[in-house]
């Protein structure tokens, strides 16, 4: 069980951009993931619980930041705890996308001590890192704001994580790129090598365009201003310009001239991403979002409980499992 307050919590200073509350990931995504992840960590029991800890000792657990940042994956971490053990409750100080400050306390965990350590080391380490990418993201955002760009992740993205991750991207006020290959068209500079170039080229992308519905997007990367006449006569939703100068993205913009969406991508820092946003491109996406992140340090404080009864609940638990909130 979870119980969430919506608040600031203490010691936190407001964000510089407000951001909506993070579309969700659905529950049964966040489940299959977390049951893997405890699948690996703990296959047959945790072994050193189970020797030095007593079956009916109880314990309570803050959460605490070690650093300053953007909170992401309190809902997966409370699922963590309670696909560990369904009697174990959560109550946390804040919510997703909200600043947090070194030594505030994010959350509390009450629970079997034996259940609490056998979820923590998954718990925190999906806290941790989906937190360091919501804070990254957040800080890329602050970067461009007032220019109207969107700062955007890709698919540069821990293998089987890619729907947490992009939550975290969300949480800190970015926007997703398309989520699969199967979300939309992209084609990339790998693509336009086999199509040819000038007149040929807008040929192909207009044929395969003819072949997709109505709702289908459309991108075209291209390395060069030379390649930008063909695409804009095939009529694409978005163009990427990739590791354009700073002068080459102006002049793209202005030759787009609004004929598309114009993306900047290829070699994004935090030095670099306010000059880009300047050229007026509406997105900038960068793969350090999720690839390259530091987790951020979040760790948990236990302290022991009184022992129970065997059979008795803890106080203020579930007798089922409840709903998780994201």
């Amino acid at each position: 069980m979870t119980t969430l307050h919506h608040g600031p919590t203490t010691g936190a200073h407001s964000a510089a951009v407000e951001t909506p509350e993070p579309m969700p990931v659905p529950q049964r995504v966040i489940e299959s993931l977390v049951d893997a992840a405890l699948a690996e960590d703990n296959p047959t029991g945790d072994l050193t619980g189970n020797v030095l800890l007593p079956v009916h000792a109880t314990a309570t657990a803050d959460v605490i930041a070690r650093e300053p940042g953007i909170a992401s994956g309190l809902g997966i971490f409370s699922t963590t705890m309670t696909r560990t053990d369904p009697t174990t409750t959560v109550e946390f100080a804040l919510a997703d996308g909200q600043e947090f400050a070194a030594g505030d306390v994010l959350a509390t965990v009450r629970g079997s001590a034996r259940s609490v350590l056998a979820g923590e080391r998954v718990a925190l380490n999906l806290l941790q890192r989906l937190s360091g990418i919501a804070t990254l993201t957040r800080a890329f955002v602050d970067a461009v704001a007032g220019t109207g760009t969107r700062i955007a992740d890709t698919r540069k993205t821990t293998p089987g994580l890619r729907a947490l991750e992009r939550y975290a991207v969300r949480c800190g006020g970015g926007h997703n790129h398309r989520g699969s290959l199967s979300e939309a068209v992209m084609a990339k500079d790998n693509h336009l090598a086999l199509l040819g170039t000038g007149a040929e080229l807008t040929a192909a992308l207009r044929a395969a365009r003819a072949r997709l519905g109505h709702t289908v997007h459309f991108e075209v990367e291209i390395d060069g201003l030379d390649q930008l006449e063909a695409v804009l006569a095939a009529g694409v939703d978005t163009i990427m310009l990739d590791n354009f100068t700073v002068e080459d993205l102006v002049e793209g913009v202005r030759r787009i001239n609004g004929a598309a969406y114009v993306e900047a991508s290829g070699n994004v820092t935090l030095d670099t991403v306010a000059a880009l946003a300047a050229t007026g491109v509406d997105v900038i996406s960068s793969g350090a979002l999720t690839h390259s992140v530091r987790a951020l340090d979040v760790g948990l404080d236990m302290r022991l409980g009184a022992s129970r009864a065997p059979g008795t609940p803890i106080a203020g638990a579930p007798q089922a499992q409840g709903t998780v909130r994201a």
